[in-house]
């Protein structure tokens, strides 16, 4: 079983006080919001525990409105949201999406991209569950295709199968089989092994009716290619291989938000119809195995069993981020609505109050997705929305411009800080990159700088000022001498201080 559905059935069981602590672990400060999210995760959970079925059903989730600056970590606390608790998620920009019969995508669209993710999700579970015997299945593959016609899986064509070079092979082999004996090779033996060069399959296929004595020499021969085969000896080797395939004639071939749903339609009915094809390749035996197991895993997971547990998990546990929801809101000036603007609001209230949409995997009921909505809402508010999605948001959480501190803990606290980042990536050329406290402090006071004179972009500021910061060191580093750097005061302020001073210059640097 995967960590990530381990994640998934751990996350029911802990206290909003523990997710909280699970997202301190990747975010910075932002605690109302975490524990907005918090709460309505463990309310999802509690709503599975209630026993009236009618009751279970009427409670709806509360979703979220996210109001703050860019970079401030809205985005990043769904989406770690998500990955905690195992559930489908999805980030839409609402700006990518009009009003239905103008060009542009439809807002049913972010379900399908959402049941999508969930299959693939589901799919990656379910197929973890049976790695070991599509393992077991490509290694048996693979032998009957350098043994023909000694495994169950017989092949009938002559030319389909076996190593190159086989003079070699069918020499080394016999020698193994007289070591593995304990006995000499008759003569018989002896020519059958010589003719294996020029007629493997048909020589092999032969000797199948010699009796129980014969199988059992074809049985420990083939265990002996396993070991072969297990200890990596024939990954260079040729063999010829046969995987299915499919034709796919369908390439999108119509267009615009209310064709979407005919054209997914239509290539599902011409997928079933077209029948699965399969052609012979040859291939390394190391490449072989690659393309074996993934074939092997398709056969194993039943796609019907994901398909349902797709739909399940994105009705009950999917998330959609919409992002940008500021830029769609906006008192009206015109007789008619605007159709990036309260048009996309009216087209997206049913699908946030509860619709059914068609999808390529079956029909998918929205009443119980938790939908998470966000924007800086600079020049609007959320009251600017239209009121009835209003009202399909009630809860409102503002996030906190980050500080100088904040900056700092952001650069060291989470497990994917940016200073082991770097660290991780100059150590595969030798390089020992080491932080400073004071130069940490340095790093964290331009970037607040930097955010205050000029745009506010939050903590992606601290990207910017690490790649131009470690940029020469990045460079340099496969032929520096001195393999071991540290970032103090100094570095930073020799690096950075002439663009930080002007500050046309920072605009475009930083």
């Amino acid at each position: 079983m995967s960590d990530h559905l381990e994640e998934r059935i751990s996350v029911e069981t802990m206290t909003p006080t523990q997710i909280v602590g699970e997202l301190d672990k990747y975010i910075v400060g932002q605690r109302d919001a975490k524990k907005a999210v918090a709460i309505a995760i463990r309310n999802r959970v509690r709503r599975q525990r209630v026993e009236d079925a009618f009751l279970q059903e009427e409670i709806y989730p509360k979703n979220i409105v996210m109001i703050g600056p860019t970079g401030c970590g809205k985005t990043e606390i769904a989406r770690r949201l998500a990955r905690l608790s195992g559930a489908p998620f999805v980030k839409v920009e609402a700006t990518k999406y009009t009003e239905v019969g103008y060009v542009g995508r439809d807002v049913e669209s972010m379900i399908r991209d959402l049941v999508s993710g969930a299959v693939n999700l589901v799919k990656k579970e379910f197929q973890a569950t049976v790695e070991e015997q599509a393992r077991k299945n490509t290694e048996e593959r693979i032998l009957d295709a350098l043994l023909p016609g000694s495994g169950n899986k017989t092949q009938s064509n002559p030319s389909s199968g076996g190593i190159g070079d086989l003079s070699d092979f069918a020499r080394n082999l016999q020698r193994s089989f007289e070591q593995m004996t304990g006995q000499g090779a008759s003569s018989s033996e002896s020519q059958s092994a010589a003719n294996a060069e020029s007629t493997p399959a048909q020589n092999t296929s032969s000797s199948e009716g010699n009796g129980p004595e014969d199988a059992e020499k074809k049985a420990r021969v083939r265990e002996l290619m396993r070991q072969k085969l297990q200890a990596g000896e024939f990954d260079d080797k040729e063999i010829e291989i046969e995987v299915s395939s499919q034709s796919s004639p369908m390439v999108q071939v119509l267009s615009g938000p209310n064709m979407e749903e005919m054209d997914m339609q239509l290539q599902n009915m011409l997928g079933d119809i077209m029948p699965k094809k399969s052609k012979r390749r040859k291939v390394s035996v190391e490449d072989a195995r690659k393309i074996l197991f993934n074939e092997e895993l398709e056969k194993l997971v039943d796609p019907e069993k994901v398909q349902s547990e797709a739909v399940r998990r994105t009705e009950q546990l999917g998330i959609v981020f919409i992002d940008e929801i500021d830029k769609v809101c906006g008192k009206n000036t015109g007789g008619s609505p605007d159709v990036s603007r309260e048009g996309v609001q009216r087209d997206l209230l049913p699908i946030v109050e509860g619709a059914t949409v068609n999808t390529r995997h079956g029909p998918v009921k929205t009443d119980h997705i938790l939908f998470v909505a966000a924007g800086a809402f600079h020049a609007t508010r959320p009251s600017d929305l239209i009121p009835e999605l209003q009202g399909r948001f009630p809860i409102r959480v503002e996030l906190e411009k980050l500080t100088e501190k904040d900056f700092l803990q952001i650069l060291t606290g989470p497990e994917n800080s940016l200073t082991r980042q770097a660290q991780a990536l100059l150590a595969t050329e030798d390089v020992e990159l080491s932080f400073s406290d004071d130069g940490l402090e340095e790093i964290a006071s331009v970037a607040f700088r930097v955010n205050d004179q000029t745009e506010n972009i939050g903590a992606r500021r601290l990207h910017t000022i690490m790649e131009h910061l470690l940029e020469e060191v990045s460079f340099q580093a496969p032929d520096i001498e001195n393999k071991k750097v540290v970032v103090d005061r100094a570095f930073v302020q020799d690096r950075l201080q002439s663009i930080v001073e002007n500050r046309d210059l920072s605009q475009y640097i930083l």
